[in-house]
């Protein structure tokens, strides 16, 4: 999914795009499963006929706001989350109902660093910290080819501290 242009300034084109690294999405999934088979063993445990007839619906009802809750949230805030990089700045955005975000110019990142666990090196995701003019450094967790963010990063702090635009 590309980025919507009617963000981007004027000369400014995206050089990297990406939602959160897909790790994110194994809570959810084995929720899905667990809650899927949780509600077929109840369905046929309390059957037709049951001692308890309203116990099916009470199932279903709490099933699906488990389902809502667990598994359609969080999938919703990874299709909602963005990173991108740009040709004048980095930007997070994220949000289902209500969006924030974190716009960055390039001329304005002091240093940019990356943490990563074990899981995440072999993963290919990690941490991305930001330094800026602001007081405190960014973080941005789950950032997915976080060694391609950080040289386009690193790329641009030092195209931009030699006087050249970068990326146009």
């Amino acid at each position: 999914m590309a980025y919507p242009d009617d963000l981007l300034g004027e000369g400014e084109h995206v050089l990297l795009h990406r939602h959160p690294h897909w790790k994110t999405l194994c809570g959810p999934l084995a929720a899905l499963v667990l809650l899927v088979g949780a509600g077929g063993w109840l369905a046929v445990a309390a059957a037709p006929g049951s001692w308890w007839f309203p116990l099916p619906w009470v199932v279903l009802g709490l099933g699906g706001v488990l389902l809502l809750w667990l598994v359609l949230a969080p999938l919703l805030r990874w299709a909602t989350t963005h990173f991108v990089v740009t040709s004048h700045r980095l930007m997070i955005r994220e949000g289902v109902l209500t969006r924030s975000g974190v716009h960055i110019p390039v001329a304005r990142i002091n240093s940019v660093q990356s943490r990563r666990s074990l899981l995440d090196r072999i993963l290919g995701s990690g941490t991305l910290i930001v330094e800026s003019a602001s007081d405190e450094p960014l973080e941005f967790e789950d950032v997915p080819g976080i060694d391609r963010f950080q040289s386009l990063l690193h790329g641009a702090v030092d195209d931009e501290s030699h006087g050249e635009r970068f990326g146009g």
